[in-house]
């Protein structure tokens, strides 16, 4: 069988093959159901299994406490911007750490709803480094904090999220995971509640987990619509409104597919997040090495899941995307925002292809010189 290209999108990004596989075998008929997916009825009993074990195995997965809910939603990273605040802020004064492009879309949208204030920043450094929780300045009686704890574009990531308790605060913690979402544990014990769009790691565009405590549950604002309200959303099993099916259904695929991974002895999510060790290490490794290229993020900050790097001479970015496509290295250029090249290598890049993508880049180096 031949090899597909290695796609390094941010988002829409790649679908384990295995899941894309399944679903193209299933599309027409359902397990002898005489439907494929996309016709159920989202109350029907068929659908209703299909939500059930995926709502069940990423619990799982993410080692969910019982408190919290699990929420299937619409609206992307882009919507939970407003969401939250309409169910969490009360209306009143909502702590933002801006380390990056989302953390900053994050606050703009916020004010229509909260009076939102910064609490930290790493804008003096163009986002490369991450501001130390101790150095944060935290609002007395904030509603929330929130953070992004992975930026797609910048290329940071929070290595431990903060312990906003050891920083004196009772405040919950928000996190935006949507790019990092399964690639690593979550401590639970520190976050309030956590979204994710599911286009990076997870599944197709269009579906947007939510994850809660329950005691956040119950406050939004009265101009909140319905089938935003989290309470309205977890009384119905996430079925007040039509939700996204045959999202769920691939990413209830996905979420097979993942415990189904295994790394000596670790399995699930602790098998990915070694695994995406790995292919960071190996791909920053050599970008360090090299006077070609550069990462210009600290080394302590800086994302398993996105790679942002550039050729010390620009003028060679062209021959470098049309010689990667060449190859069946798909997707690598930067975002608009930053420029350069980026490579995203979410779960479902194999340890092959970032060792392709090295391969290639060193080749592209020595064919410059």
């Amino acid at each position: 069988m031949q090899q597909r290209p290695y796609n390094f999108s941010a988002g829409p990004a790649a679908i384990p093959e295995e899941v894309l596989r399944e679903a193209a075998s299933e599309m027409l008929d359902w397990h002898g159901s005489g439907m494929g997916v996309m016709e159920m009825s989202h109350r029907g009993k068929e659908f209703i299994s299909i939500y059930e074990r995926a709502e069940a195995d990423l619990r799982e997965l993410l080692a969910v406490p019982a408190h919290y809910k699990i929420l299937f939603m619409q609206g992307g990273g882009l919507g939970e911007n407003a969401i939250v605040p309409l169910n969490l802020s009360r209306g009143g004064v909502v702590d933002f750490v801006v380390t990056g492009s989302w953390s900053q879309k994050s606050i703009k949208e916020a004010a229509r709803y909260c009076q939102p204030q910064l609490a930290a920043s790493n804008a003096d450094s163009q986002h490369t480094t991450m501001p130390d929780p101790a150095s944060w300045k935290l609002s007395t009686g904030a509603s929330y904090l929130h953070i992004c704890s992975n930026e797609t574009i910048h290329g940071v990531e929070f290595q431990t999220l903060p312990d906003l308790k050891a920083l004196g605060s009772d405040t919950p913690l928000v996190i935006d995971c949507s790019s990092h979402v399964a690639s690593r544990t979550i401590d639970w014990s520190r976050v309030g509640l956590a979204f994710a769009g599911a286009q990076k790691n997870l599944g197709p565009a269009g579906l947007t987990l939510v994850i809660v405590r329950e005691d956040l549950l119950g406050h939004a604002l009265k101009a909140c619509p319905s089938a935003f309200d989290y309470k309205t959303v977890a009384e119905h099993d996430s079925m007040f409104n039509t939700p996204p099916t045959y999202g769920i259904y691939i990413a209830g695929l996905t979420f097979q597919w993942l415990k189904r991974q295994r790394e000596g002895a670790l399995s699930g999510v602790a098998a990915m997040e070694q695994r995406n060790r790995a292919k960071a290490e190996l791909l920053y490794g050599y970008i360090d090495g090299s006077d070609f290229y550069v990462n210009k993020v600290a080394a302590g900050c800086r994302s398993r899941m996105n790679v942002p790097f550039f050729l010390r001479d620009e003028s060679r970015n062209e021959a470098f995307l049309t010689g990667a496509k060449a190859r069946g290295l798909l997707q690598l250029k930067g975002h608009k925002s930053v420029g350069g090249m980026r490579a995203s290598i979410y779960n479902a890049m194999p340890l092959a292809g970032v060792q392709a993508l090295v391969t290639y880049m060193r080749e592209f180096a020595q064919s410059q010189a």
